[in-house]
């Protein structure tokens, strides 16, 4: 039962690991590559880069807008980023040297929610979010990609 709290998706960028990290890494820059359109910006007087440990404030709309606390509980720099919130789960990155089909250098980016350790998971469910996120994750690793593509 739990491997179904774990979502998780990956893709190939065209792009340097270290490149990958430092946006995963600037919490103003999560809104223009967030797949599910809740994240509204950084909130201020939070870190411009994030290390383990750091306290960082997102302006987030789920129908209508609210304030989300993070901290940052995994850091290895350019290979793994995460951060938690007041309820648990984990939104994870983690970043791979990797080579496309066609022979480009790149990284293989693996996102995860993680929420095998969150009590009340059934309220997770029934919210929906295990049937939105598989989505949300994909998309936002789409606008990862196109992001640094136009970099």
């Amino acid at each position: 039962m739990k491997a179904r709290y774990l979502v998780s998706r990956s893709r190939f960028i065209a792009a340097a690991p270290d490149a990958i990290f430092d946006v995963l890494a600037t919490p103003a820059l999560h809104s223009a590559i967030d797949g599910s359109d809740t994240v509204k910006g950084a909130q201020p007087r939070g870190p411009e880069r994030l290390y383990l440990g750091a306290k960082f404030g997102m302006q987030m709309r789920m129908r209508v807008n609210y304030k989300i606390l993070n901290r940052v509980c995994e850091f290895e720099e350019g290979h793994r980023i995460a951060w938690r919130h007041f309820y648990g789960h984990v939104w994870r990155y983690l970043l791979e040297p990797s080579t496309g089909p066609d022979g480009t250098a790149g990284t293989l980016v693996t996102e995860q929610w993680d929420a095998r350790r969150v009590r009340g998971k059934s309220l997770l469910r029934l919210a929906g979010y295990l049937r939105r996120h598989p989505v949300n994750l994909e998309r936002t690793l789409a606008k990862l990609d196109a992001y640094m593509a136009a970099r």
